[in-house]
């Protein structure tokens, strides 16, 4: 059983991912999504990255709520832009 605790950085290194907070952060800025395509869908993950994501997504697992921040995360400037608060 994975007794990692769900937080962002340990979400990264789930994924194989740098999880230093300037890596997360230039990583958020660098993938940004239109608001009609998913995380899930974004071109930035490896077939297994996506796999994991999606796992914990539909298993509503501890690591839902650290994916659905990513995902807001990721949404950020398109919101922005949609609602005009850019």
């Amino acid at each position: 059983m994975d007794e990692t605790t769900p937080r962002m950085s340990n979400l990264f290194l789930q994924l194989g991912l740098d999880a230093s907070d300037a890596a997360i952060a230039a990583f958020i800025r660098n993938n940004q999504l239109p608001t009609n395509v998913s995380i899930l869908d974004a071109p930035c993950w490896s077939p297994a990255q996506r796999q994991f994501l999606s796992e914990q997504l539909k298993a509503d697992a501890p690591w839902a709520l650290i994916v659905d921040q990513l995902n807001e995360s990721m949404h950020e400037d398109a919101t922005k832009r949609s609602t005009g608060l850019d």
